[in-house]
């Protein structure tokens, strides 16, 4: 079970993709040979009275629920919920928060377990101690978090060597129809989502992405990602792909091997791939091109070189110039974000960060508001500062003598219209989006939302 932020805070984005890393989870359990239902809250919506009546007929053992930080009380107030409905439930959390500080989840009686880093092996692990009686054997699996005699638990995960062994998400058992299966960087549908690597090498400040994670990229390999494409078109559809991974391109032979694949077998596909400047060549980017790339994301996060040092991301203005043209020479589009409101980070480094998005000129380009979230570098250098504005139990926003959490909000708009407002900007999205669209979206404009959480 997914559960939502609250509507009203700043990090409620709107548009929900299917959770992918719970339909991960879910297949690990069905090929386990458990009976598995699947409810995206952040889609459905339910309040804590139906869900606790949706338990109640359905009678499960087990109840997972996914959480992240901006999430928590939400998570919290379901656990509570389930409880009261099912006192014998056992209720397991896992995500990002759990990974992050499983502390404050064990703190709350209703939670029994939480699953810290990835989470197939895991809960299968968990699930067949829990059905089969077994539950002090449950205290010592890996990536195991629980309360016993007073004390809290924590088993370090262990990560999946060979991703090939996870069974593809389990789609099935959400309401596809009911998520609008579009891709704002592409121009076909129905357009999914995909996870084929998990790990990153790197060590920025505002990313903890290595917790859960782990600090070594693994990769399903080139051809079962072909397999899963192909199964995605053949039961779904589906006509287009965001590879949601961080840095798509970190192994470069896997990549191009990857891309051969997919013209070797001639896939009717367009994708859009993240990934880092520093990871994209020439030789790269004319293969992904024609392999159907159309868009690649960068975070770019910075026009100042001082900020992209100081928040550890290790790149320079030069290295994101180049690959911006790059990208423009082998007719791939790009989209990027920048952040705004960092340690240390002035009003004149922001504006600077504005400069540098209208000189790259990229299709989509977002200010996304700086939110230190738990565990990361700057999490705790924020906190030991004093300096920030808490948004909620976990969540923090910088605050100096030249900017707050309103003033960051009041800057990201006037940025967004500066930027988007330009007529360089105009015409490219005259041109892609034609002139019908395009008046439409400049009569019903959307209010820019997406605040970064780091």
């Amino acid at each position: 079970m997914t559960t939502a932020p609250p509507e009203n805070g700043a990090w409620y984005l709107g548009k929900r993709l299917p959770p992918i890393g719970l339909m991960y989870v879910a297949a690990a359990l069905e090929k386990a040979g458990f009976e598995v239902q699947m409810l995206d809250n952040y889609l459905m919506k339910k309040s804590t009275g139906e869900i606790k009546q949706l338990v109640t007929n359905l009678n499960p053992q087990i109840v997972g629920i996914t959480c992240g930080s901006a999430t928590y009380a939400r998570c919290v107030e379901t656990a509570k919920g389930i409880k009261e409905a099912l006192p014998n439930c056992k209720i397991v959390v896992g995500g990002w928060h759990a990974s992050y500080v499983p502390d404050s989840l064990l703190a709350n009686p209703e939670i029994d377990y939480v699953v810290m880093g990835e989470g197939e092996r895991a809960i299968t692990q968990l699930a067949t101690c829990i059905t089969n009686g077994n539950e002090p054997a449950a205290a010592t699996i890996p990536g195991v978090a629980c309360r016993r005699q007073g004390k809290n638990i924590k088993n370090p995960p262990k990560f999946i060597e060979n991703m090939d062994e996870i069974p593809y998400p389990a789609r099935h058992l959400l309401p596809l129809e009911l998520y609008d299966r579009t891709i704002e960087y592409l121009s076909v549908k129905p357009a999914d989502i995909m996870s084929i690597s998990r790990g990153c090498i790197f060590n920025c400040g505002f990313c903890e992405t290595r917790k859960l994670w782990g600090n070594i990229c693994r990769a399903f390999s080139p051809q079962r990602v072909i397999d899963e494409i192909q199964d995605l078109q053949s039961k779904y559809g589906t006509k287009g792909l965001y590879f949601i991974n961080d840095n798509f391109t970190l192994r470069k032979k896997e990549t191009i091997e990857l891309c051969n694949l997919m013209i070797k077998n001639k896939l009717d596909l367009e994708w859009v791939c993240d990934t880092r400047v520093d990871l994209v060549s020439q030789e790269l980017l004319e293969t992904m091109s024609k392999a159907g790339c159309k868009t690649i994301w960068f975070g770019v996060e910075s026009g100042s070189q001082k900020i992209l040092q100081r928040i550890g991301r290790n790149t320079t203005l030069e290295q994101i110039e180049s690959a911006f043209k790059l990208c423009r020479k082998n007719g791939i589009q790009t989209a990027c974000s920048f952040m705004l409101g960092v340690p240390d980070e002035t009003l004149k480094d922001m504006e600077s960060s504005l400069k540098f998005a209208k000189k790259l000129n990229p299709e989509w380009c977002l200010f996304n508001i700086f939110i230190a979230n738990p565990d990361s570098k700057l999490y705790q250098e924020v906190l030991e500062s004093k300096n920030y504005v808490r948004l909620d139990e976990f969540l923090l926003s910088v605050k100096t003598k030249e900017f707050d959490y309103n003033s960051l909000m009041a800057i990201q708009k006037r940025f967004f219209k500066e930027f988007h407002r330009s007529p360089k900007q105009i015409l490219k999205r005259v041109r892609r989006e034609g002139v019908v669209n395009f008046a439409k979206r400049r009569l019903n404009p959307s209010a820019q939302k997406n605040v970064g959480i780091a």
